[in-house]
């Protein structure tokens, strides 16, 4: 039987629950965009104008969630600038137990079948020797997008809390929290560091309510005129006593003066006073991508495990947006 329904923020905390269980006993087999955080962020701050696009199966063994797997489909994208872009192709993010890999082709199967006669995309974790063997048996490629030097693929990058430098910011700017600067100044700083942007109020707003979300752990820097010159949330995992940074941006004009190091040292001290004893964050992993990639290196950070961006073709289609 087939039980594909629409994402909700029910089944989101139980794929919360799956990703804190996988990362205590094999964290590098956690998909980049099944982390704890990770699912939170992509819930929250997409959900109200995404959402209908979004279908989701579940897999249970005795009533524990094992399994997962939540397709976007084609769908229309807005962003801050006034554009719309068709998206008209699928992306899969998943999960899997590692104790259940027998239910990885069952996974699959049900993607071709939600998302037949389009072209597929998913990434699941290079370290994933299994998985990696059924999505090939079952025609899926390597993404010729995810080659070379701009190539699209991510990694994942982590750090112990120990020996925190201090963070040093320029003379007359000084850190914030989201709950000091308000709603409308943390959209801002997002839109402002992306641009163009999906972000949008309501979707801030659904980030504040989704778990694990704290507004004293989502950081802000205020430049000498009041604008908010760099923002960061960080995601914590109580039980696993780690900390993901998602999403991290500084605003253009305000760029290569130190800011973002800054706020990243900030942040795990924040982090680790809240309990945290490690660190995660995702970049852009190929060499035509090396600022954010540098800037975490500068701060401790070292690659951890990456993902394996793959693809089945079918009607040609434009690729979707990283969620």
């Amino acid at each position: 039987m087939d039980d594909s329904q629409l994402v909700t923020a029910a089944d989101v905390q139980l794929m919360q629950g799956l990703a804190q269980r996988v990362t205590a006993v094999r964290p590098d087999l956690v998909n980049s965009d099944a982390s704890y955080g990770e699912l939170a962020w992509i819930w929250g701050k997409g959900h109200a104008c995404d959402g209908e696009s979004w279908l989701r199966r579940l897999w249970f063994s005795d009533h524990l969630l094992v399994a997962w797997g939540w397709a976007f489909l084609p769908h229309q994208v807005r962003r801050s600038d006034g554009s719309v872009k068709d998206v008209t192709n699928a992306y899969l993010g998943y999960q899997v137990h590692p104790d259940h890999n027998e239910l990885v082709d069952e996974v699959i199967d049900w993607y071709d079948g939600v998302a037949a006669g389009i072209e597929r995309t998913v990434m699941p974790s290079a370290a994933d020797e299994f998985a990696l063997e059924r999505w090939a048996a079952h025609g899926y490629e390597t993404d010729p997008a995810s080659l070379g030097d701009t190539g699209s693929w991510t990694q994942l990058n982590e750090r112990d809390l120990n020996d925190l430098e201090p963070p040093l910011l320029p003379d007359g700017f000084r850190f914030r929290t989201a709950d000091e600067a308000g709603p409308l100044a943390a959209v801002q700083a997002h839109v402002d560091a992306w641009a163009p942007s999906t972000y949008t109020a309501e979707g801030y707003e659904g980030v504040r309510r989704t778990p694990p979300y704290r507004g004293d752990l989502h950081v802000l820097v205020e430049a000498p005129d009041g604008t908010m010159a760099a923002s960061t949330i960080m995601w914590l995992d109580e039980a696993n006593r780690t900390a993901q940074f998602e999403p991290v941006g500084t605003h253009p004009d305000y760029r290569r003066i130190g800011l973002g190091r800054a706020m990243l040292l900030h942040g795990m001290h924040l982090a680790r006073s809240a309990g945290a004893h490690h660190m995660t964050v995702v970049c852009l992993g190929a060499p035509g991508h090396p600022k954010a990639r540098g800037l975490y290196y500068s701060v401790g950070f070292r690659e951890f495990t990456r993902d394996a961006p793959l693809i089945k073709t079918g009607a040609q289609g434009v690729s979707a947006e990283s969620p």
